[in-house]
């Protein structure tokens, strides 16, 4: 593929390797520096010069830090004279800070992609974001994928005759009811409230799941306190067997380890937006990759082609 240029920042090199790997592309050098004083510095060391520049950086801790490491890309690249810059966020960590819930609070959503765009970006490529309005909070082009294909292709391998898919809440039944319409089975969704950032209450779930196998469907899973709460309503429900499954698979503290302890919960599905830590794989997690998803998208994206098209 000719005039193109894929770099990636210190996030998830691994991701960004495989997604050239993909599209037949080399992955170009970036060097980054610290000062003394603790400042960074980013060269983008390969041609960018009316290029068609795409820039892979998943917002995962440190955010801050991989945050403002792909600004200095952004600027990096602009200087450069690229022609296109597209930025390749297969998580947006802030897209969960998408409204005004509490007095003088800060909608970190809006402001990134602010950022983004004054940096220099031209165009986003997304990956299940948090919700369909962080999409309306750029003002440049957003591709938004999902990963749901991947999911329901690594699932249709199960029997299905008497499944379920469980969305933890109303706001993500939407997802879980596409998902479930891709299996051919029924759906059913938990009725959350959120307290703060580890206290979540689920009254009770909508639907039949009496003694049915479960597949909980959730975009992003950190600590795990929703699944937690809704293992509770599930067992109370005499759910048959528990499967979980997300895109973006976080798994922050000993959330994979308590997982994969709760004898309800055979497996934990995520795929590899963000990098999970060798140390933190047991014999109940599958990593599937969106690699191909997200090279194609960027191969559509730099022919000018429709990347909506991939979900027909």
């Amino acid at each position: 593929m000719r005039d193109i240029a894929v770099f990636s920042g210190s996030a998830h090199p691994e991701l960004a390797a495989e997604i050239c790997l993909h599209l037949g592309v080399p992955l170009m050098p970036t060097k980054t520096s610290r000062f003394a004083n603790d400042c960074i510095e980013v060269q983008l060391q390969g041609n960018c010069r009316e290029k068609d520049v795409f820039l892979i950086q998943p917002l995962v801790p440190p955010t801050q830090e991989n945050l403002v490491e792909l600004l200095f890309m952004l600027n990096a690249a602009r200087g450069a004279s690229a022609g296109r810059i597209t930025v390749v966020l297969p998580h947006y960590a802030y897209a969960r800070s998408d409204k005004k819930d509490a007095p003088r609070i800060s909608i970190g959503g809006r402001l990134v992609a602010d950022l983004l765009t004054t940096a220099g970006a031209d165009r986003v490529l997304a990956m299940t974001l948090h919700s369909p309005q962080v999409h309306g909070f750029f003002n440049i082009p957003v591709d938004h994928l999902h990963a749901l294909r991947e999911l329901a292709e690594h699932f249709r391998g199960y029997d299905l005759s008497n499944t379920v898919v469980v969305s933890p809440d109303l706001g993500n039944a939407k997802e879980a009811a596409a998902f479930a319409r891709l299996l051919g089975v029924e759906v059913a969704a938990g009725a959350k409230q959120r307290f703060a950032d580890d206290k979540v209450v689920i009254s009770a779930v909508i639907g039949d799941v009496t003694d049915r196998d479960v597949i909980v469907l959730d975009d992003e899973i950190a600590k795990g306190s929703t699944v937690f709460e809704l293992l509770d309503r599930l067992r109370e429900r005499n759910v048959r067997s528990v499967r979980v499954a997300c895109t973006h698979g976080l798994f922050t503290n000993d959330a994979i380890k308590r997982l994969s302890g709760e004898r309800e919960i055979e497996e934990i599905v995520c795929t590899n937006t963000v990098p999970i830590p060798p140390e933190k794989v047991t014999e109940k997690l599958t990593v599937l990759s969106v690699a191909p998803a997200l090279a194609e998208a960027m191969r559509r994206i730099h022919n000018g082609e429709s990347v909506s098209a991939l979900f027909a």
